[in-house]
Formats: structure tokens, sequence, C-alpha cells
């Protein structure tokens, strides 16, 4: 079975009504990066930080899965596919991909603000949690911080994403710019045998190879022309 490695990115997430956080009317643009993206910023004033979060969460409750999603999840019926995602929301999960690597955390989890990465205290909240109290604790007694790697934090899981870059015998990259790293770096993992099928409206700026394939659309209009596309390599 052939394995499909996808990096994807807020692009996928958009078009089921998560608002994205670098475009144009993005988050960025209401919620400046260092106040609630950072360490500095959870420290100066964890209960914003704490709000700004309740705010996705409640907004993530409402936005669902779209055709992109799912049709990267039905891929499983034929190949091994391993979701590498940028995004927080675990719309991923709600489509039905059963691998997902989530590099920058996830909204739904929170987790000690003294110990992040211990698998103790990260806990997925249920659908009526989502609003966290101002000075909610965790088992260790520190804040109940978001599972998110912040601006500044180390990303743990990227040496799993880069051994799964690695074996994949096609890339694929979804509604992403290649503009943060490290994420962007997996594309350099990839075997230089694997195609690589980029997938975003806008102009991506990735070096010229016979290997890549552009597909300048909407993550949902690409991922169904992959399909065609796949099912003609099979």
């Amino acid at each position: 079975m052939k394995k499909i490695v996808a990096l994807t990115g807020a692009g996928i997430s958009a078009e089921s009504g998560f608002q994205t956080f670098r475009d144009a009317g993005g988050l960025w643009e209401k919620y400046p990066v260092e106040q609630v993206a950072t360490p500095e910023g959870w420290d100066a004033a964890p209960n914003l930080v704490t709000d700004f979060y309740n705010g996705l969460r409640k907004q993530l409750l409402t936005a669902q899965p779209n055709d992109a999603h799912k049709i990267l999840a039905a891929l499983e019926k034929d190949f091994d596919v391993t979701v590498v995602t940028q995004n927080v929301d675990n719309l991923h999960e709600r489509a039905g991909s059963s691998h997902v690597i989530h590099l920058h955390g996830e909204l739904m989890k929170v987790t000690s603000s003294a110990d992040p990465e211990n698998p103790k205290y990260i806990r997925t909240l249920d659908d009526d949690e989502v609003i966290v109290p101002h000075g909610a604790k965790a088992p260790d007694g520190s804040l109940l911080r978001p599972y998110i790697v912040w601006f500044g934090e180390a990303v743990p899981l990227m040496s799993s994403a880069s051994s799964e870059a690695e074996k994949a015998d096609i890339f694929l990259v979804i509604g992403t710019s290649l503009n943060v790293y490290p994420a962007a770096g997996l594309i350099n993992y990839v075997p230089r045998t694997a195609p690589i099928y980029v997938i975003d409206p806008k102009v991506v700026k990735i070096a010229d190879s016979p290997r890549i394939h552009f597909l300048q659309t909407t993550a949902t209009a690409g991922m169904r022309q992959l399909r065609e596309e796949l099912e003609r390599m099979k």
C-alpha cells in the first residue's frame, strides 16, 4: 500500500468557516501575536489568553469538516495516509482521519503551564467544557493553559513528522504557503522519487521541479481533482 503524507494548513480549515490567523481579516489583525500566542503573553495576561482560546473553541464547535477533509480521510481505504497539520482544530479527526500529527498543538486540549508536554497533564475537553474558567488549575497546581505550541516554543512532534515525510510515496501540500518553519521544511525530507502536489489558490513559492504539480485552487476543489488523479494511479 502506497504511503501518502499530507501537510495541511489554514487554507483547508478556512473553507469550514474556521477563522484563520494570517490572511487578510485574520485573527492576528485583531489580536497581536505577542499577546495571545507567546509564553510571554501568557505570563503577562493569562486571563486574556484563556478568553482568546475559549472564543476559538466556541467557533470550532460550529465548524464542520469540508470535502477536502473528507476526501483525505477517505483515501485511507486505498493508501496509508498520515496527515501532518499546522492547524490546531480537530476537523481532520472529525472527518475520519486516523493518523494526524498536530505540529502546533490541539485547541480542544489543555495542559499544565508548568509542564505542558507531560502526558499526565494533557486533557481533551468535552464540547461542554470549551469555556475554561479564569484561574483553572492543572493537577500539578499550575494554571491550566491551552495545549498549543506558541511562538518561541519548541515543536515537539517535528521529528515524528519528518520521519513520516521520509517514507512518503506521494506528498501533498494543502492550504499552506510554506512560509512557516519548521513545518515548511518537511518538504526537504520527501524522497526524490515521490511526486508532490501543491493545492492552494495563491502562488506557493517553491523550487520548480517536474515532480511538483500545482493545483492553484481551493482545498476542496483541489482534493476533488487529486482524487481523480490518484484513481488513475492505482
